[in-house]
């Protein structure tokens, strides 16, 4: 049985030969007209303008160059068709138990194709999911290795922002009502598919830059050698028509031409495999252009499981006074922060008891606060310093003791709740969290290369600065809102940056989608999935230095092929010049600096190594250059070194090696 491997060079073989068709042809300009030199080589030929064996010779050399630049574009098409053949083995065909409400015992099964927006399904254990959506209620263990290969089981649930789910992936325990959010077809997996398969794939602007340049270096040298010619008569000598086609393909940039539309095709199979889907090749790069980044806290720079670790009661407060009072006003906020709040409140003894007839107040994002009403009127409030002060109508200059409380917690990297019962503060609950080990070097890579890093974070100042001083990143945005991400995103544009930023949540969407590089969580919600331009499909927030890297491995890579592309066309020139005027003008031997055998084994030397110079750069093009986060100049430095300099003297060292073989049939 052929392996995977075998499998994808029959099929990038085969796309290879069907490109050579004149509507798949035209499609890049530079091939195009090596493509056109190919077919007047063959007409020359048969027309017998030039000797029988010469003019094949020439024509099967440039029939070749066309094959190599096409397979390097299949091989690349083949690899995201191979991940997307996999990717639709999650496609199943699937059934829906739709219902019209979660307590509906009459359920109607369906097949998934006839699912449509905002129809609601119930989803129980062993099954898979039939359609994307939200979960509107209830919670479960979710199987996602179809989609991002983890085999560890996710949970999923309602009412946070991790209540996406997707199709095609099997709930392992307990049961869940999902709202359907995109119409059969339409899902993020047929999307998924869609690009990886490059159906969807647009040129991005610097490779449409880069294409334009090469159309008019390409017409400019076409117009050079039409006049060479003329120049001959005035000698009085005449060139042969193979000559000046061999020319002309030796002057244009064959090598960059041909591997450009493979290096924005790997760029996103680089991403997929990192997990990351790309919505088009326009995001990657700009990730490499990104200079600012705007991070969340929680979960990014640090492990995310903030836990409550102490009451810190005020003067005249019990701490089992100011624990039951925490764990009240925590029953309502599904937060990790206010079940952990709940959790050590029952370590000190106390019991959980729901009050009857209570009015919960529910924490968001927006008010930074939760609690509750009970029947005799007692109020109890847990949240952010300034939201507990405006509930029970005090200031900081009314509360030494508790700005005293607020700054030791926060001073240790802590973050400090404040609990009130009737607007009487009672004291302070600490949530502790822990940096990630390696963060503070990432941050420091990133600064080497000069991109700057932003902590948002609801902490307040003093929380935020002594985390965004452990954790070296450049700026911090404490007790942020919603709208400050996208203040903040909009102010750094507005500057001529580029904004880079990670969210999961609808709250995010807006600055997900003001953002030039929106990284949105596979597990978020789909308002943040449709903002952003990337997926992460592993759900890690840290993923954005990764996509960044990604972006710079892509540009880099195109810059050092181009500089490459260029450099290896000095040799060609003092190759095939010296041969072409050799007859007429004697003197144009001493530009042989190469010594090479003859005018013919120099033209047929330059042409061969045009030829295999793209093969050889596609596993290259395909795995990108090596990334190291160095500052632009010491890149530049480096690329010119290496495939500038580097690639003048391979040229001359493979076109002289070629020669020296040719010499014994010339």
């Amino acid at each position: 049985m052929k392996s995977l491997g075998g499998l994808l060079q029959i099929a990038a073989l085969r796309s290879a030969v069907l490109k050579l068709l004149p509507q798949h042809a035209f499609k890049n300009k530079v091939m195009a007209v090596v493509w056109l030199a190919t077919v007047m080589a063959m007409l020359v030929t048969a027309i017998g303008a030039s000797p029988l064996y010469w003019g094949l010779s020439i024509s099967l050399i440039l029939l070749l160059t066309i094959l190599f630049a096409n397979y390097a574009e299949a091989i690349a098409e083949a690899k995201g068709h191979g991940q997307a053949a996999a990717l639709k083995q999650a496609r199943q065909k699937l059934s829906a138990r739709k219902v019209t409400h979660p307590s509906d015992t009459h359920p109607v099964m369906l097949a998934a194709t006839q699912l449509k927006i905002n129809d609601l399904i119930e989803v129980r254990a062993g099954e898979y999911i039939a359609a994307d959506g939200e979960i509107i209620q209830g919670f479960a263990t979710i199987n996602e290795a179809a989609i991002t290969g983890e085999s560890a089981p996710v949970l999923r649930e309602a009412a946070t922002d991790r209540s996406g789910v997707i199709a095609g992936t099997q709930v392992l325990t307990d049961c869940i009502w999902v709202q359907v959010t995109a119409d059969a077809g339409h899902s993020f997996l047929d999307r998924m598919i869609a690009m990886v398969e490059g159906a969807q794939r647009q040129k991005t602007p610097n490779e449409m830059a880069l294409g334009w340049l090469l159309g008019v270096m390409t017409l400019t040298f076409i117009i050079v050698v039409l006049t060479l010619p003329v120049f001959a008569q005035f000698l009085g000598f005449n060139i042969d028509p193979l000559l000046l086609i061999a020319l002309l393909v030796c002057l244009i940039p064959t090598t960059i031409a041909g591997l450009l539309p493979a290096i924005g095709i790997a760029g996103m199979n680089r991403a997929l495999a990192a997990n990351i889907i790309a919505k088009s090749g326009k995001a990657v790069e700009v990730a490499g252009d990104v200079d600012v980044l705007l991070l969340d806290k929680t979960g990014t720079i640090t492990f995310g499981d903030r836990q409550a670790t102490d009451f810190y009661p005020l003067t005249g407060v019990t701490q089992s006074r100011l624990a039951m009072a925490a764990m009240l006003s925590s029953l309502a906020d599904p937060t990790p922060e206010g079940k952990s709040i709940v959790s050590l409140a029952k370590q000190l003894g106390l019991e959980l008891c729901v009050p009857a007839q209570a009015r919960f107040i529910a924490f968001s994002a927006a008010t930074r606060i939760s609690g509750v009403d009970l029947e005799d009127g007692q109020q109890f409030r847990k949240g952010a310093l300034d939201a507990i002060l405006a509930f029970s109508q005090q200031s900081i200059g009314q509360q030494i003791e508790l700005k005293t409380r607020v700054e030791q917690v926060a001073s240790r990297g802590a973050t400090p709740l404040v609990v009130a019962e009737n607007h009487d503060i009672l004291g302070v609950v600490a949530l502790s969290d822990v940096i990630k080990p390696d963060i503070r070097d990432k941050f420091a890579q990133l600064s080497h290369m000069g991109i700057k890093t932003i902590m948002v974070t609801g902490d307040n100042p003093l929380t935020a600065a002594a985390i965004a001083a452990e954790a070296g990143v450049d700026d911090y945005i404490a007790e942020a809102r919603p709208e400050d991400k996208l203040h903040c995103i909009r102010q750094h544009q507005a500057a001529g940056h580029l904004v880079a930023m990670v969210g999961d949540g609808s709250n995010d969407a807006p600055a997900l989608a003001q953002a030039d590089i929106g990284l949105a969580m596979n597990s978020g919600t789909q308002a943040a999935k449709e903002a952003g331009n990337m997926v992460d499909l592993d759900s890690d927030p840290t993923k954005l230095l990764a996509v960044v890297a990604i972006g710079k491995q892509q540009l880099l890579t195109r810059g050092a092929l181009t500089t490459f592309s260029l450099a290896n066309d000095v040799a060609k020139y003092f190759a095939i010049l010296p041969a072409i005027f050799a007859v007429a003008l004697p003197s144009m031997q001493q530009f042989n600096v190469m010594q090479l055998h003859s005018p013919e084994s120099a033209i047929v030397s330059a042409l061969v190594f045009n030829a295999l110079i793209i093969p050889a750069l596609i596993p290259l093009a395909l795995r990108g250059v090596v990334f190291h986060s160095d500052s632009a100049s010491q890149l530049l430095a480096r690329n010119m070194l290496i495939y500038g300099v580097g690639g003048v003297i391979l040229s001359f060292v493979g076109i002289k090696a070629i020669d020296l073989f040719l010499s014994l049939f010339f």
